[in-house]
């Protein structure tokens, strides 16, 4: 097992955090440490034991694992403990199918929900040999049907799972329109990323009052928020929100987020927001990171943004060029914040006076558009504009630079 795999009492800690969030409460919690997990049980038969005298004399009627089991494995733990067993994906698939608002967050819950159920489905049949045999193997004339139903019901999945890709793909279509109409207009996109709970909605709020709900709980946030900004007195940006990452976060849930995370890999910048004062921060920002790596945003430009700092009491945080001090809860640092979200965007870009013909007056919208005009004079021959270009925009114009420009 990888050790990023391996529960611990922090990770078990966040495992409670994500029970109560779905409307759970922790009675007891067992930590197993084993070189490798068990084939039948995951924890091993002595801990099953253990487990299961915790189970009766708390009157538990779930239990929660902190790791992906294998259908196998939950079968056999459902049957050992005799309560319902699910894992830290199928909790935050519940918590995501809670969460989800628009027709495009219930898209992708519903797709990960039956990519997670597809390999479990035989276990949850089960029930049909328990019913029909009483003890021992099935009597003859009670097999057949079950099997059918369960490939009746493997095929209905697989044809949802097609439909809702297929219906994905199409939300993607309509963010990629999207996309080059922003393009068009101008306006760069600024994401905010981070583990879960690291205060990106109390941060949008603060910077837009967009109004969003904020809690402290994890996975707060599911359906991408996008707010306007202004970062000078001519330049806006476009400010979204997204879901909260997390450690053990699984795979095909990844994929189902996708449509919605695939922003990040067209952003301008992204504003990765740390939780300064949980003391697993560094934990929390490394699992963010490989997730925007995964997501194939690495390279995008970032500013590291240490959020809660009106609570920190901890060593002192890293400095740095790209490295921002909040809290978004008093606004303290958010000035500076903004300043910073500037600069970056700005970085290449360069000031230049330009005299436009009255002929090519149409580029006066270009400049508008995709720069920061400063002034304008109309003379008796030409159109005198004071601007900040970017790099491919003072390209394009240069041949109409005032005397003296470089």
């Amino acid at each position: 097992m990888e050790p990023s795999e391996r529960s611990t009492d922090e990770s078990l800690d966040e495992l409670e955090a994500l029970l109560e969030t779905a409307g759970g409460v922790s009675l007891g919690r067992v930590l197993q440490y084993r070189p490798t997990p068990d084939p039948r049980t995951f924890i091993g038969e002595g801990k099953v034991t253990e487990l299961k005298r915790l189970i009766d004399a708390e009157e538990c009627t779930l239990a929660v694992f902190d790791n992906e089991l294998t259908p196998s494995q939950m079968r056999a733990l459902s049957d050992d403990l005799d309560v319902r067993v699910i894992d830290r994906s199928s909790l935050i698939l519940d918590i995501f199918a809670q969460r989800a608002r628009t027709s495009e967050g219930k898209l992708q819950v519903e797709l990960a929900q039956y990519k997670y159920l597809l390999p479990r489905l035989t276990g949850m049949w089960s029930h049909l040999v328990r019913q029909t045999a009483g003890s021992g193997p099935s009597p003859i004339g009670t097999r057949g049907p079950g099997e059918t139903q369960l490939e009746t019901d493997r095929r209905h999945i697989r044809r949802k799972i097609q439909k809702l890709e297929e219906e994905l793909e199409q939300v993607r279509k309509v963010r990629s329109t999207q996309r080059r109409l922003r393009e068009k207009n101008g306006l760069p996109v600024v994401a905010l990323v981070g583990y879960t709970n690291a205060g990106k909605s109390s941060l949008l709020n603060r910077l837009t009052d967009a109004g969003i709900e904020a809690n402290d709980r994890l996975f707060d946030t599911l359906d991408t928020t996008t707010r306007r900004l202004r970062i000078s007195p001519t330049t806006e940006v476009l400010l979204s929100d997204t879901v909260g990452f997390i450690r053990k976060l699984p795979h095909h849930l990844i994929e189902a987020f996708k449509a919605t995370l695939e922003e990040l890999e067209y952003a301008d910048l992204l504003l990765h927001v740390i939780d300064a004062s949980n003391p697993e921060w560094r934990e929390q920002a490394s699992v963010a990171e490989n997730l925007i790596e995964q997501l194939g945003a690495e390279k995008t430009p970032s500013l590291t943004v240490f959020n809660k700092c009106d609570v920190y009491t901890g060593e002192t945080l890293p400095r740095g060029e790209n490295v921002v001090r909040i809290s978004a809860k008093t606004g303290e640092g958010v000035d500076t914040l903004i300043e910073a979200i500037r600069a970056v965007l700005e970085r290449g870009n360069r000031r230049a006076v330009l005299r436009l013909p009255y002929a090519r007056g149409g580029l006066l919208e270009e400049l508008h558009r995709s720069g920061e005009v400063l002034r304008v004079d109309y003379t008796d021959d030409c159109i005198e504009v004071e601007a900040v270009l970017k790099p491919d925009t003072y390209g394009r114009v240069r041949e109409f630079l005032a005397e003296g420009e470089a």
